[in-house]
């Protein structure tokens, strides 16, 4: 894989209580990533970047809610998150990223 796609794979990390708890009792880390992006690509570019061992890669897609606007209706966009499982030993901390 390139470096330039090695780049624009990875979005941002996607924090909430339920991703910081599997975070701490299973080694989960969750990002949102590319909508092309597929879980071999997935895991390269987290193994490159942060230098850890992934042991599995989950991938989810998610549909955009129907919203309102004013009065026109619109809806967000699409969107994929991947939940990488880290081997034993290897740690990740997104605080030194964000």
């Amino acid at each position: 894989m390139n470096e330039v796609r090695l780049y624009k794979v990875l979005v941002g990390p996607y924090t909430t209580e339920k991703t910081v708890t599997a975070a701490d009792k299973y080694r989960q880390i969750s990002f949102k990533v590319a909508v092309d992006a597929t879980k071999t690509e997935i895991k390269q570019a987290v193994e490159k970047l942060f230098n850890v061992a992934v042991e599995a890669v989950r991938v989810t897609n998610v549909k955009g809610k129907h919203k309102r606007f004013k009065q026109m209706p619109g809806k967000r966009s699409d969107w994929k998150k991947a939940s990488i499982s880290l081997q034993k030993g290897h740690d990740i901390n997104l605080a030194e990223f964000e």
